[in-house]
């Protein structure tokens, strides 16, 4: 009976058609721009689609770019977990698109950049630009890991697909069409990926509601649950979602994201004209609010199937990201195929990213690091030069995966908390280069890596020293409606909120202060830490270089320059004023 606990069915015959159909098709989509684009070998072509594609492909892909398998699988067991805050992203998503599409594309658009980091030595110095680049490095493999070891471990153990198997085929197809096709296979790819993506989640929300009697039924079980006390203005730091920390915090790290993230930025400044990639940011912003309406649908779903038995306390899932396919065998094995297509939405989720992804870091590597240094260069060799990088990255991105697995279950929070940590100062090293006319590469340099080490500092303790119940604020559940329990608890927290095996480690006070700020804060904190220390250098030097001149011109105007001539004293007086 559905809802009741227990072992579910595994794939069929038609599920595994209808996956390998659809993993197919992605792969034909990249291959059939390889040929067309046979003729246009350029790095232009390769990297930037020729700039020339338009704003709905470049939005959806825009979208399914960061709406990867762990979205797919996490954004929905925050639902049945937490409840409906999540649901706040919808303002987060609104800003940063405006934010971005009025500000940040208009500037790298006009200066036909190819590497979003190439605006760093423009600004300050090469050092810079090498510097950001490689923290992008970083931060996309490792992101790229979690994204794709995340789904792959919950597919494995619902679905019995083999785990590195999953892995090796997922770096296996980006690769064939990242290498053949470049940007346009990789757009026209994730255009696929969201349409399956989409009816996936709706395919999963309108069985559901059959079998619940309804989507009233769903959202009074979701009620009766506390899911829909989506707002909560406690202004306390360390709460994890709260009003302020996802509107505020939220807002930051997806600008961050979104601004200046290489995988963002270059698929906007392929566009063909200025308008294509401002409006490419509003749609995407549309296919954001739908993407996680549907997913905090389908979690409220969840909710009002397993409200009496909870999977995770039952004993039936290891980890909260195994939810969704849990639920997804249960509800659709009766219809040969459907569970094949959610399972194929996941894995979209998750082809999307990692092409990106590695799409991306063959760009900023070929522009920051190999072509500056390489003059005596031809259009084949770059060429060349681009697919090899495509595959030794694909391959880094496998490995990655391995780093994903010892970074606990709450991996959707663990993927956004990156980009905290690292785009966070890196935001505020753009923004004071944007607005303020005097920043230098050294003062520049202070405050990128003060504002690195406090978010690294912030974000790795709390990953070692998980904030407590009281600041994540977990839901009740229960199993006293399972057919069979593990435990004589019938109503617990879930089990998984103080992260097991670190519980045993003695908590310093730092962990339920310092380590226990919102992971959306990160970003936040990153921006503030770089500007101030920027700008307290520059008042610094800026208040020796007028102690300085107070010096030379009270030297002139007590004459200790005797031996020069009147007029020139005059002069130098007027000269040292007017600085």
């Amino acid at each position: 009976m559905v809802g009741t606990g227990g072992p579910v069915p595994t794939f069929s015959v038609w599920d595994y058609v209808v996956f390998i159909g659809i993993v197919v098709g992605a792969s034909g989509i990249g291959l059939f721009q390889a040929i067309r684009s046979r003729k246009e070998t350029s790095s232009e072509e390769f990297l930037l689609g020729g700039r020339q594609m338009t704003a709905v492909p470049v939005a959806m892909s825009l979208t399914a770019s960061f709406m990867s398998g762990i979205t797919v699988i996490g954004t929905p067991a925050e639902a049945y977990l937490y409840g409906t805050a999540f649901w706040l992203f919808g303002f987060s998503y609104a800003l940063m698109s405006i934010v971005t599409a009025e500000l940040f594309v208009p500037l790298f658009y006009r200066l036909r950049i190819t590497s979003a980091y190439e605006y760093l030595e423009m600004r300050f110095s090469r050092p810079i630009r090498i510097i950001g680049t490689s923290m992008y490095i970083v931060q996309t493999a490792l992101y790229t890991g979690l994204v794709i070891y995340a789904p792959a471990l919950a597919l494995n153990q619902i679905t019995g697909l083999d785990l590195w198997g999953v892995l090796v085929a997922t770096g296996a197809v980006c690769i064939i069409y990242c290498t053949v096709g470049g940007l346009k296979a990789v757009i026209w790819t994730d255009v696929l990926q969201m349409v399956v993506m989409l009816v996936g989640f709706v395919a999963v929300i309108a069985r559901g509601a059959v079998v619940q009697g309804g989507l009233t039924k769903i959202f009074e079980d979701a009620g009766e649950g506390g899911r829909l006390d989506t707002f909560d203005f406690d202004p306390d730091p360390r709460k994890r979602h709260t009003f302020w920390t996802i509107v505020i915090g939220g807002s930051i790290m997806w600008a961050s994201i979104y601004s200046i993230n290489q995988s963002q930025v270059q698929r906007y400044i392929s566009c063909r004209t200025l308008g294509h990639a401002k409006m490419a940011l509003y749609i995407n912003m549309v296919g954001l609010w739908v993407t996680v309406s549907l997913a905090m649908l389908s979690g409220l779903t969840m909710y009002s199937i397993y409200k009496k038995c909870d999977p995770i306390t039952n004993d039936d899932v290891a980890t909260s990201d195994q939810l969704l396919p849990y639920m997804v065998m249960d509800i659709l094995a009766d219809y040969p195929g459907i569970p094949g297509l959610f399972v194929a939405a996941a894995y979209s989720g998750t082809l999307s990213t990692v092409s990106s992804s590695i799409n991306a870091l063959v760009a900023v590597t070929m522009e920051d690091f190999i072509i500056p240094l390489w003059k005596n260069r031809t259009e084949k060799q770059v060429t060349w030069l681009n697919m090899g990088l495509s595959v030794f990255f694909g391959a880094l991105c496998i490995g990655m995966a391995g780093v994903a697995s010892l970074m606990g279950t709450l991996l959707f929070q663990a993927a956004l908390a990156i980009f905290g940590m690292i785009s966070g100062p890196l935001l505020g090293l753009y923004l004071l280069g944007m607005f303020f006319r005097t920043p230098n590469s050294i003062g520049s340099l202070s405050g990128l890596l003060i504002g690195l080490a406090l978010t690294l500092w912030v974000g790795i303790g709390a990953q070692i020293y998980p904030a407590t119940a009281d600041k994540t604020n977990p839901l009740l559940l229960t199993v006293i409606g399972c057919n069979s329990t593990m435990s004589q608890n019938h109503t617990t927290q879930p089990p998984w909120t103080t992260a097991a095996p670190l519980t045993t480690l003695v908590r310093p006070p730092l962990a339920d202060s310092w380590y226990s700020l919102s992971y959306l804060y990160f970003s936040v904190l990153g921006v503030i830490a770089t500007m101030i220390v920027l700008l307290c250098f520059l008042a610094n030097l800026l208040q020796a270089q007028h102690t300085k001149e107070k010096i030379i011109v009270q030297g002139i105007d007590n004459n200790a320059f005797t031996e020069f001539p009147p007029e020139m004293l005059s002069k130098d007086r007027e000269v040292i004023t007017k600085l």
